[in-house]
């Protein structure tokens, strides 16, 4: 199996690191946004990405959508599903039929 080539890359913040693909993501900076409670939480960063970018912020927000809508988002997969699922049910709430 071939190694993949890592580059060194500066962010906006100053922050070095090295990054083998071409997203532009500054692992520092995300691990520095990375809530330390809640739903999001427990979210790898692409699907928290995912539902941010696309207005979710909270488990009311979230309930507004079925997880085919949630599972269209890019950076969404269904590994993430059974998370939200839980911390919708912890609230009384469910993704929308």
């Amino acid at each position: 199996m071939a190694t993949t080539k890592k580059n060194l890359r500066t962010c906006n913040k100053g922050h070095k690191y090295y990054k083998s693909s071409d997203c532009p993501t500054c692992p520092i900076c995300e691990q520095e946004m990375k809530p330390e409670h809640g739903f999001l939480s427990v979210l790898s960063a692409p699907a928290r990405r995912a539902l941010e970018n696309n207005g979710i912020t909270t488990l009311l927000q979230l309930s507004n959508f079925s997880e085919g809508d949630i599972l269209q988002f890019h950076g969404m997969g269904p590994g993430s599903l059974p998370k939200l699922r839980a911390a919708l049910q912890t609230d009384g709430l469910c993704f929308k039929n």
